[in-house]
């Protein structure tokens, strides 16, 4: 049986694939576009059956002459993530059209169908619920999501040939985004900062938050992985579902939690956020003038619906997480 599983050298799709693995899965196929050719050390720990260039993928699939048969699932994690690209063309032929053409095809072959979706619909918004009244993209890239995530809607009360599940992906964080650049998480440019500058920097205050306090639903992309893997296991459920903590959590926090895992590697005592910023550990910046009123200073994944589906497992902390994902780092990037 293969899997199918597109970004598959990018952050959360080479993620996807370590999982499978671990579950002594390897007849996989990895569909990415590999431009950008230092993608390939995301997949080079892995086990794969056949790369698949993107293009080739697509063309293949449109004209139904992929040569494998008995195609357990497709993992859609393919897409491009760059809230601030603004290129509408390009986005919604990347991001919508792509992933409608592969939802058409799974239909029609009876293939379930896993895709990334975000919280980037929700917007400005304060309530983060699956519900279409709460949903306000601020940017092309949200709206891109936003638009499939109501074609899913519409094929559901229609009926389904086979499972079709959207992620709603709040801010991910973990190892194999090092290629991301200025999209990679907040934890990965902390860990770069200190590591090269001895401190960090946060955002000021702004919109009612203090400094360092706007906060966000931080979720690992190992979590992220399992929940991917639970939906895979379990066919009969289908839908749009949030995933993230449902946890809030103020940089500060986020900050502190990557300082203090770098200082215990060095052989140094933890300190408390106080003790952090009298000591400019952690400093801060005026906020940007470019992203006021277009930046979200509190998320909250409302996972009700995820655990009304069964999922049970508790999600990493930013404490927890932070320091796994540090202790990768040092091991592997540093």
């Amino acid at each position: 049986m293969t899997i199918i599983v597109t970004g598959a050298a990018g952050f959360i799709g080479s993620n996807i694939v370590k999982a499978l693995n671990q579950r002594g899965i390897t007849d996989i196929v990895a569909v990415d576009n590999l431009t950008r050719g230092e993608k390939f050390k995301n997949l080079a720990e892995c086990e794969i059956a056949h790369y698949l260039d993107k293009h080739e993928f697509i063309r293949q699939v449109r004209g139904h002459l992929l040569p494998y048969e008995n195609i357990e699932a497709v993992f859609h994690q393919g897409a491009c993530s760059d809230t601030m690209n603004h290129d509408g063309l390009y986005m919604m032929d990347n991001n919508y059209q792509y992933t409608l053409d592969l939802l058409d095809w799974c239909q029609d072959e009876r293939i379930p169908f896993l895709y990334a979706s975000s919280a980037a619909v929700y917007g400005k918004g304060e309530i983060f619920r699956e519900e279409r009244e709460l949903e306000k993209p601020l940017n092309v890239y949200g709206y891109s999501k936003f638009l499939f995530d109501q074609v899913l809607r519409r094929r559901m009360k229609e009926g389904l040939t086979a499972q079709v599940v959207g992620f709603r992906y709040f801010n991910v964080y973990g190892q194999h985004e090092q290629h991301k650049g200025r999209m990679a998480s907040v934890a990965f440019h902390h860990f770069n900062q200190y590591r090269e500058h001895g401190y960090v920097n946060l955002f000021g205050a702004n919109d009612g938050y203090g400094n360092g306090e706007q906060t966000r639903d931080f979720v690992s992309v190992e979590d992220v992985a399992k929940v991917n893997l639970y939906f895979f296991d379990h066919p009969n459920l289908s839908g749009i579902y949030n995933l993230g903590t449902g946890r809030s959590q103020q940089f500060n926090e986020l900050a502190a939690a990557t300082v203090n895992a770098c200082r215990t590697a060095e052989g140094k005592p933890e300190l408390s956020l106080k003790e952090l910023i009298e000591e400019e550990l952690i400093r801060y910046i005026p906020f940007p003038d470019a992203l006021k009123g277009k930046y979200q200073s509190f998320t909250q994944a409302d996972i009700a619906k995820l655990r009304e589906a069964g999922y049970k497992e508790e999600f990493l902390d930013v404490k927890a997480g932070v320091e796994r994902y540090v202790k990768w780092m040092l091991e592997n990037l540093a």
